[in-house]
């Protein structure tokens, strides 16, 4: 039997099972035993094997998003409003075939913009080339989810994800498994997990083979985010949700629209409505700021920005501009938001925000 006919399987007595506190922890074993399985598929594939290459694209700009959807729903036009890459467009489904890099250049920050072909029902289970397709929305910093007015169908793609890894708008768990040669399973809370108690605990790391191990859970946690740390190929990836050709329909159905679907950003490609509150949206979810940088004989480069992470330091600066401006780092000088006054002198670990101004001393 092959691994998607024995996650079938197991999904069948799951969704056989009564849902109740007394088969809480079957059901909890059944789903450490498919994600296990999902896993093997994953590896299996990155492994070679089977027909077609993957899509592999290099990696460009100061973050990297994906554009993922069904066929037929207007993304590379998008990407051609935005960027200036061309990808084939066309009034059928699978137009495109192959991943289609862009670079959108907004507010001083390169922004790769990945449109993916067109994804089907099972795509994580191998339908049409979907597994390569998600594979490459691993990699983003920033996932959009793509639909049409009138098939706006988000949760399907959530789930596509969802089953090779990715988990959209989370953040990591806070647990920590580190295994031991002898000893047992010894388990530490600094809060307590009323939907995870030591026996779940014990019985899931022995689904894995995991006997002796100290584990430490310092939040709320569910049985699903205790199997995603033991996993440990899940990726945390933000997301935005964008409807296309919404000048299509009226307000009323757009209304109903975000009531049955919640917050979305309405687009319609091809005229160009949405485009640059598109742009906006991604610089915002990812999280970009921009610093400018001087030098002791020159004013500051307002033209061309260094565009980072809010939260980012000035150790991330030194490092981003030269390995070597770190080892040397004597002091910086910042004027701007971060800074408590003009030119104020700051070492490493100074925080810096959106338009501040800096100036690095070195040794």
């Amino acid at each position: 039997m092959g691994i998607q006919e024995k996650i079938r399987e197991i999904e069948d007595e799951i969704r056989g099972t009564q849902h109740n506190k007394a088969t809480e922890h079957h059901i909890g074993l059944l789903k450490a035993k498919i994600a296990k399985l999902k896993a093997q598929a994953i590896s299996s594939k990155k492994g070679g094997g089977g027909g077609g290459g993957g899509f592999d694209v290099k990696r460009g700009g100061d973050a990297r998003v994906a554009l993922i959807g069904y066929p037929s729903t207007g993304k590379s036009t998008l990407l051609g409003k935005v960027t200036k890459a061309k990808s084939k467009t066309a009034a059928y489904a699978f137009t495109t075939l192959d991943v289609v890099p862009g670079l959108i250049e907004y507010k001083g920050a390169k922004i790769q913009l990945l449109d993916l072909p067109g994804i089907l029902r099972g795509a994580s289970k191998g339908s049409g080339r979907g597994k390569e397709v998600l594979a490459v929305a691993r990699s983003a910093d920033l996932v959009v989810i793509f639909v049409d007015v009138f098939n706006p169908e988000f949760n399907g793609l959530i789930e596509e994800l969802s089953d090779v890894g990715v988990r959209l708008d989370m953040k990591a768990p806070d647990i920590m498994i580190k295994k031991r040669e002898m000893g047992g399973i010894s388990v530490n809370r600094t809060v307590p997990t009323p939907h995870l108690d030591d026996k779940m605990i014990v019985d899931i790391l022995g689904v894995y083979g995991i006997h002796s191990a100290d584990v430490i859970i310092r939040q709320n946690v569910t049985t699903d985010d205790f199997i995603d740390v033991i996993v440990g190929n899940r990726v945390y990836s933000k997301s935005l949700r964008v409807v296309n050709k919404t000048d299509l329909v009226n307000a009323k159905y757009l209304e109903a629209l975000r009531h049955n679907n919640g917050e979305f950003l309405a687009m319609a490609a091809e005229s160009g409505k949405g485009v640059e509150e598109f742009k906006e949206k991604l610089f915002q979810k990812l999280d970009l700021i921009r610093v400018y940088t001087q030098s002791r004989f020159e004013g500051a480069n307002f033209d061309e920005p260094l565009v980072i992470k809010s939260g980012s330091t000035i150790e991330d600066v030194c490092i981003s501009i030269h390995r070597d401006l770190r080892k040397n780092f004597k002091y910086a000088i910042v004027t701007g938001p971060s800074a408590k006054f003009r030119s104020q002198r700051v070492g490493l670990s100074h925080v810096l925000m959106d338009k501040d101004v800096i100036q690095i001393f070195a040794r």
